[in-house]
């Protein structure tokens, strides 16, 4: 089945333009920050469907609402998820933007209510995350509990000392510093943790699959 719609989507933290490509064929750029929407607006050839997964929070002024109601103003499809773009559709599916996966039900239904839950820190050459997401580490850590890793108690007392730390240096190694789980069940919790995928990726790739059903209707 052909696709003759030109699609631009915005990733490379919560999944690498390599790994994207492998699901659906698009234009792949970094992750959106204030300005970059409005200048697709003015391209020559404008897009059919715009996917927005990872954004710029702090580094450069995030993506505005008003450039989004812009492009869905204009007619073009804007699909959400995984991160920026889950907390974007949350606030404008409303208004026509269609949010994708887990991260954005739980904005929407207002389990999650701050952008410090997805915002991680970049490397501004590569785009890769160098601090991790509180709400991956949620996911797993209520995985753990599932799986009977940790109990909630020993969960919760995580989930708060990753709170804390600002998020540029939240990782697991600055976490784990600070907890006071036993050496055997950390151990089980670091191997359950390498070995399942953070909920970002997930519903990264859960918008591409929706705008890859959508584009070769």
């Amino acid at each position: 089945m052909e696709n003759n719609k030109r699609i631009i989507v915005f990733t490379g933290l919560s999944l690498s333009f390599d790994d994207a490509s492998q699901i659906l064929d698009a234009d792949y750029r970094p992750p959106v920050k204030r300005g970059d929407i409005f200048k697709i607006l003015k391209e020559e050839e404008k897009p059919d469907i715009i996917g927005i997964i990872d954004g710029q929070f702090h580094s450069a002024p995030a993506v505005a609402h008003k450039e989004i109601m812009e492009a869905l103003n204009e007619g073009i499809t804007v699909v959400g998820g995984s991160s920026m773009g889950a907390l974007r559709a949350s606030e404008l599916d409303s208004l026509g933007m269609i949010g994708v996966g887990f991260v954005y039900n739980e904005y929407k239904n207002g389990n999650i209510k701050s952008d410090d839950d997805v915002a991680v820190i970049l490397d501004p050459k590569t785009y890769r995350p160098l601090s991790e997401a509180l709400v991956n580490i949620d996911y797993k850590l209520k995985g753990a509990i599932s799986s009977g890793i940790i109990t909630e108690e020993e969960g919760e007392k995580i989930h708060e000392i990753a709170k804390e730390i600002y998020y540029p240096h939240r990782n697991y190694p600055n976490i784990f510093k600070k907890s006071d789980l036993p050496e055997d069940k950390m151990n089980k919790l670091i191997r359950y943790i390498n070995s399942h995928e953070d909920i970002k990726t997930q519903d990264a790739k859960e918008v591409l699959k929706y705008i890859k059903k959508i584009a070769y209707k």
